[in-house]
């Protein structure tokens, strides 16, 4: 047991990964060391940031309590933290269930823990000037995540995350621009713009008054706004986009993302399936129709743009009709990144208070993997297009024989990535952008040599 070190473990999303470099930040203001992840936990204090979303993921988070309380039992650690979705969402039963936890936090109280842990007498200095915004960041030093919201109002039928988070909350921009400019000096090149509803940002910010309007100023999307700005602050190379939601999808930000150069060709939007039927029963508010027509648009306004989508098999209702029907969408649609998930039945939501869960669990999955083959096919397709083309590319780290990077259609971790022989290249600096030329292509990774 190591004093003054403590461990955070982090579980689900990026969303998530930013609220515990939040908190570290202001811990290590206040004189601890943290550790993020660590192969082997050695610190006096635990803290897991837990995911509560569906439930192999809550599995995963109760299975790592289990683990660090066991730990505890044996000597090896003083305090056992946890906070996050899990426990903002099941407090009261994780503390009646699990009493080796000495402190649990929710999804808007985790800054409160350095207070907590000074109340425990464990020497903690004041914290210092440490802004609000600043964090420990645990991604390679070229990028970062930026939150900019935090909550959800669309209420999808089998989505549990508004029972977790709450209404949409956005950001005040001028914070947002703080924090990128902050980011920017501490050698950040590359932001993932992320929030559980990018679509949404701004709607629930007070319009600023306009005399001329007389009081009938109206809510507006100032998602296009923020990205305007943010693609004008020195030193940001790349930003990309997560999770817009193709409802009431603010439009004028795809013309800042032809217009900027920075701003990456790159759209996240989750829209889970494509039958009236299926996008009635998910409460999507939106039809077949208007989806393809968004997508169309979006094709038509940003030539080159790499959609990534995410889609959602075997929820209530669906048939074998509805099934051929989405893989015949996929196949026409070509989106150049896509992932699947089989429906998961979440207490609490409407699907699992409305609709009975028809669609055996072996099911789900065999149309979840059916799906992902069919998006294999597109991918290799798609990727092989790109052999013979210079793309930029950043360099993520070496791995082996190959430096790793990314393209600007390529957002870490989830997406594709691009292999450079070492041999044949030499030295390579991680962070730092490179011309490549695309030389053979699989249907995931591309392998490239650079341009000299």
């Amino acid at each position: 047991m190591k004093q003054g070190v403590i461990d955070f473990i982090t579980l689900g999303c990026s969303k998530n990964l930013v609220d515990a470099e939040r908190v570290m930040r202001q811990l290590e203001a206040a004189g601890w060391k943290c550790v993020h992840d660590p192969a082997e936990p050695k610190g006096e204090v635990c803290v897991i940031n837990t995911c509560g979303f569906i439930g192999d993921a809550k599995e995963e988070s109760i299975n790592m309590i289990l683990q660090m309380a066991e730990r505890k039992k044996k000597g090896k650690l003083r305090l056992l933290i946890v906070m996050g979705c899990l426990s903002e969402r099941y407090r009261a039963e994780l503390e009646a269930e699990l009493p080796e936890v000495d402190y649990y936090f929710g999804k808007f109280d985790f800054l409160k823990l350095t207070e907590k842990l000074r109340a425990e007498s464990l020497e903690l200095r004041e914290v210092g000037s440490c802004k609000s915004f600043e964090r420990h960041l645990t991604t390679p030093k070229h990028y970062a995540y930026v939150k900019i919201s935090e909550g959800c109002n669309r209420m999808c039928s089998y989505c549990a995350i508004p029972l977790i988070t709450g209404r949409h909350t956005s950001r005040p921009m001028d914070e947002i621009l703080q924090e990128v400019k902050w980011l920017v000096s501490q050698g950040v090149k590359e932001l993932n713009v992320i929030a559980q509803d990018l679509s949404s940002y701004g709607l629930d910010i007070k319009p600023t008054p306009n005399p001329s309007l007389k009081g009938k100023e109206t809510k507006k999307h100032l998602l296009p706004e923020l990205i305007d700005r943010m693609a004008q602050i020195e030193g940001v190379e790349w930003i990309r986009l997560h999770y817009a939601y193709p409802t009431d999808f603010p439009e004028e930000v795809l013309d800042v993302m032809a217009r900027h150069a920075n701003v990456c060709k790159y759209l996240d939007i989750a829209l889970q399936h494509c039958t009236d039927h299926m996008l009635g029963l998910m409460r999507r508010h939106i039809t077949r129709a208007e989806q393809d027509a968004l997508i169309k648009k979006i094709r038509e306004r940003v030539p080159g743009i790499c959609i990534r989508t995410t889609l959602l098999v075997g929820h209530p209702g669906e048939t074998e009709e509805d099934f051929e029907a989405l893989k015949s969408w996929i196949r026409e649609m070509r989106f150049e990144r896509m992932g699947c998930f089989a429906y998961s039945d979440e207490e609490g939501t409407y699907a699992n208070q409305h609709y009975k869960d028809d669609v055996p669990q072996d099911v789900k999955e065999h149309r979840a993997s059916e799906l992902m083959a069919i998006q294999q096919e597109i991918s290799a397709e798609l990727m092989g297009q790109l052999v013979g083309k210079k793309e930029r590319v950043i360099i993520d780290r070496e791995d082996g024989d190959y430096w790793i990077g990314r393209t600007q259609y390529d957002s870490p971790e989830v997406d594709c990535e691009v292999l450079i022989e070492k041999l044949k290249v030499g030295e390579l600096k991680v962070g730092e952008f490179y011309d490549v030329e695309i030389i053979k292509a699989e249907e995931f990774d591309l392998y490239g040599k650079i341009i000299h």
